[in-house]
């Protein structure tokens, strides 16, 4: 695809991954416009833009994706549509799953359904890892069946499937990128590197489900949005692209990491009971994108330090969220 003169609709803007993703090509093309299309619920913020809010390349709309009309004016001249809005929580899902079908699954297809009718030149859905569910060895590819296993996962499922349906039915150009665990600045408080080191900040002890040996895959923020740019500028349409960073963890590592960086002791662990459904392990294989020139870039271990310390320089912009 060519990558001049690009107007974009990016929905759920005001997220962490999506506000990181507006920063990232903003910085990137000097040509592209930006309309940030964000419902604003608890994750979304509009402080994540702040310091863009006066470049003529961007523009805020407040709405929601499950409003149609609200949805046909936003996406109005729009070349690419990159749906970023979600319900993400797994906590969240198991206690309110209906939102979650609502805004996932619903919402992708009034989405769908307007880049349809106005003939954008690609619609990109960003999915997760957990829509494969848990494997014990090996990692998953993009042709592996999915097998979610928690309302959260399910519903990022059900919606990647209807794009899928669309490319295949209506010829509607799309690309789905699937990334494993995502963390650095801007990331709300509920996720568990931010609670944690947040929680420690105010010496609370941080809340570790089971034994702790559950596996993720982490990838830093930066490199996930430089993976969907790439997917986006090198991929082709129809196609499914893992975004992974290779750094396979458990989280008691990520748990003892964290304390090690902030100085504090082991006693900061409360094991908590397990959630319900918690798969065991994440693995994407990643080829497929690397196969087309991309690479992760940050060094885990420096980008997790960076993370830590992004949080406690700035207090004032988590604090009225934990409270």
């Amino acid at each position: 695809m060519k990558t001049t003169g690009k107007r974009v609709l990016v929905t759920g803007g005001a997220g962490f991954i999506g506000s990181n993703f507006i920063h990232y090509i903003l910085n990137k093309y000097d040509d592209y416009e930006i309309v940030n299309f964000d419902k604003l619920t608890y994750a979304g913020n509009l402080e994540n833009l702040a310091d863009i809010q006066d470049d003529k390349r961007y523009r805020f709309i407040r709405g929601d994706i499950c409003d149609r009309e609200a949805v046909a004016a936003a996406i109005k001249d729009a070349d690419i549509v990159i749906n970023f809005a979600a319900e993400s929580h797994v906590d969240r899902s198991i206690e309110d799953p209906g939102s979650f079908i609502q805004t996932d699954v619903f919402g992708t297809f009034v989405l769908l359904e307007a880049s349809r009718n106005n003939e954008v030149s690609l619609y990109v859905q960003i999915s997760t890892d957990e829509v494969y569910g848990s494997i014990e060895n090996g990692s998953f590819k993009e042709t592996d069946p999915l097998k979610p296993n928690s309302p959260y996962s399910a519903s990022k499922a059900g919606a990647d499937m209807i794009v899928r349906s669309f490319n295949k039915t209506y010829g509607l150009p799309i690309i789905i990128t699937r990334s494993s665990n995502n963390f650095g600045p801007n990331q709300y408080p509920e996720k568990v590197i931010p609670l944690f080191v947040t929680n420690l900040i105010d010496d609370i002890p941080v809340p570790l489900y089971g034994d702790g040996m559950n596996v993720r895959d982490w990838i830093y923020i930066e490199d996930n949005c430089a993976g969907i740019d790439f997917a986006i500028h090198k991929g082709e349409p129809g196609e499914i692209y893992n975004i992974g960073g290779g750094n396979e963890r458990p989280n008691i590592w990520i748990t003892r990491k964290i304390l090690e960086i902030m100085g504090k002791p082991e006693s900061m662990i409360k094991y908590v009971k397990d959630r319900p459904g918690h798969d065991r392990r994440y693995s994407v294989n990643y080829d497929k994108l690397k196969s087309l020139g991309w690479n992760p870039k940050y060094d885990f271990e420096s980008a997790l330090e960076r993370t830590v310390m992004w949080y406690q320089q700035n207090e004032k912009w988590w604090r009225k969220l934990k409270r």
